[in-house]
């Protein structure tokens, strides 16, 4: 049986939910993405990309106030940049972040 804090969501029943209530067409791609289990939360950026699309301008910059990235997360964005030998600004224009957040976690975490 699954554990969660208080403050943590359960994803995979959120994400389920809203698969089969609105976009049952999607499921045969997302399911597996959340049968993994620990989703982090580049997995949960993927699945909500994978679900709704691209989303407008205007609420990428609303959405980013509010991420958080734990430091697993931050290790795997790092290991992307590395392993697709991406500068700060490629890989911040990919997950959407500041070049200066970017920098800041490679002079925390390397």
């Amino acid at each position: 049986m699954k554990r969660y804090s208080n403050s943590d969501p359960d994803y995979e029943a959120i994400y389920k939910d809203i698969l089969y209530q609105k976009f049952p067409e999607k499921l045969k791609e997302c399911l597996p993405l959340l049968k993994r289990g620990n989703l982090s939360a580049i997995d949960i950026l993927n699945i909500n990309r994978k679900i709704f699309g691209q989303i407008e301008e205007e609420s990428v910059k609303m959405n980013q106030k509010f991420r958080s990235y734990n430091r697993s997360d931050i290790l795997q964005i790092l290991d992307y940049q590395k392993k697709n030998k991406l500068n700060n600004t490629q890989l911040a224009n990919h997950y959407k972040l500041s070049k200066n957040t970017i920098t800041k976690w490679k002079k925390i975490f390397m």
